[in-house]
């Protein structure tokens, strides 16, 4: 048996430590490449001086909302769009809203209010969700009057100028005739509710001022966010339109298009602030959602990539790109092995020295997962430096979230469908600190949470073992993965708190 896990333990543990170098290294020279870019430019991209202003030249904009059940925020986003500053009779707002509850009613009251005070404003309705937001979206397009449109989720709240500025990056004068969408910057509207959305703006900082500026500064493929961009309709048209056969419908579309030899662009000083989740559950339904559509998108689009036209590296940085949720299961099986591979050591069995120096070579994947949050933030932030602190929080929230996406990872892999479960919003109380009161958090709790307890258990136990044996430069590395755990396990006994406060009938009066 010992004799089994002297070569079983060290095997796995190397072929985690590979995958994750990989991951890390490409992360790496992101990094790199966005602050030779930075110094060159000396400094972070500039603010446009001028917003133009629209004439009679300017195109036909169709503002598309998909909408499943929102009623705490449905309000806000409407009353935003209407708010777009741009010319009235060529802007088109579709309420693409597939509800089943009351925001039907609040929508149809919203949308009737704007119409009042001649806004071109509709309420479309599914009675079934088909294709769920894909579906919603190619039903809407099929009805839509504009040639450019711009797509906001119900959490969004686009600014006023949001249009006027992104829509000239369209332009022949801009070089923009050949350019398929513009991607704007997520904000942040509930950054500082809690640790948990400090830490999630912190890692969607890095992924819009790293990843997507550099894709595109170095001609590789980007994509849609989703949300807070604007398509080119015949772009869409050409690509094949919105299919659903994946749950990542706006990373699917975007290799499409750009197969199909449409250009992207990202604009970093367009900023579109949104509702981060609130809550673990909120959090883990949408990194499950995420993990498994884009693992559904890889399998769907490597192969065309690959047999594509496209250079070399543009087809390894799309695979990157496409395969980048694969790190997950890798980063699990790192947690699991990694204290009794030094176990084994200690007692002498395992590898020798020079395997361990072999594995330091996974710290050149570690620093482009630093330098990566680090530059973002020096783009970003004048605190930069003060944000920082939240890194280590940062690496061990992915890797508490590791053995969630995994799942889900796993179930892209064996082809499972599953429902387009919408991230729960809510609004004002999310500002407010209520969120628990909320409809949506009395929710079941996913059975995995017990895995992510025991291991919680497991990665300190381990700690502790690495600590006695005085394994002091594996300490941190191990304490990450205990730390990560255990914080999604504090979270889920918070959460199990809240619905059970919620469900609990109210004291008798009197």
């Amino acid at each position: 048996m010992i004799a089994a896990l002297e070569i079983v333990i060290p095997a796995l543990y190397a072929i985690s430590i590979a995958v994750l170098l990989a991951y890390g290294g490409n992360l790496l020279w992101l990094a790199v490449y966005h602050a030779v870019d930075e110094t060159e430019r000396e400094g972070p991209v500039p603010d446009p001086e001028d917003i133009p202003e629209p004439d009679a030249s300017w195109p036909t904009v169709t503002v598309q909302l998909p909408l499943y059940n929102e009623a705490d925020v449905v309000d806000r986003l409407i009353d935003a769009c209407a708010a777009l500053d741009y010319p009235r009779r060529k802007l088109e707002i579709q309420v693409l809203d597939d509800s089943t509850d009351e925001t039907v009613d609040k929508v149809a009251d919203r949308v009737e209010y704007w119409q009042d005070r001649g806004v071109d404003i509709v309420h479309i309705h599914r009675t079934d969700r088909t294709g769920y937001k894909a579906g919603a979206l190619a039903n809407g397009l099929r009805l839509a009057r504009g040639d450019f449109v711009a797509i906001f989720d119900a959490d969004f709240l686009p600014p006023a100028d949001f249009l006027r500025r992104v829509l000239p990056h369209f332009s022949e004068e801009n070089d923009g005739e050949d350019v398929g969408m513009v991607q704007a910057r997520w904000g942040h509207l509930n950054e500082e509710y809690s640790l948990l959305t400090q830490v999630q703006a912190f890692g969607l900082d890095a992924h819009f001022a790293i990843e997507q500026y550099v894709r595109e500064q170095a001609d590789c493929f980007m994509n849609f966010n989703g949300t807070a961009g604007v398509w080119r309709r015949e772009c869409i048209d050409e690509a094949g339109g919105w299919e659903h056969d994946t749950l990542t419908e706006d990373l699917d579309l975007s290799y499409r298009a750009q197969l199909k030899g449409w250009r992207f662009k990202y604009l970093p000083t367009v900023e579109a602030p949104a509702e981060l989740p609130a809550d673990m559950n909120a959090l883990r339904t949408q990194q499950f959602r995420w993990t498994k559509g884009a693992v559904e998108t890889a399998l769907k689009m490597a192969g065309r990539l690959w047999s594509s036209d496209q250079p070399g590296r543009v087809k390894l940085e799309g695979t990157f790109h496409l395969t980048a949720h694969f790190a997950f299961p890798f980063i699990l099986l790192a947690a699991l092995t990694h204290a009794p591979l030094l176990w084994m050591k200690s007692v002498g069995y395992g590898p020798g020295e020079t395997y361990f120096g072999i594995m330091g070579l996974g710290l050149f994947g570690f620093a482009g997962f630093f330098l990566a949050q680090l530059f973002a933030q020096r783009s970003l932030y004048p605190d930069w430096e003060r944000r920082l602190r939240l890194f280590p929080v940062f690496m061990a929230g992915s890797m508490g979230l590791s053995l969630s996406n995994t799942h889900a990872l796993l179930q892209a892999l064996q082809g499972k469908d599953t429902a387009f479960i919408r991230t729960p919003k809510y609004g004002e109380a999310s500002d407010s600190g209520t969120w628990w009161t909320s409809r949506y958090a009395i929710a079941e709790i996913p059975r995995y949470v017990w895995g992510e307890a025991l291991l919680a258990l497991y990665c300190t136990a381990g700690l502790g073992v690495i600590v006695g044996l005085g394994e002091w430069a594996a300490i941190p590395f191990q304490a990450l993965f205990a730390a990560g755990f255990v914080l999604v396990t504090a979270s889920n006994v918070q959460q199990v708190r809240a619905v059970r406060q919620a469900s609990s009938p109210a004291p008798a009066a009197g």
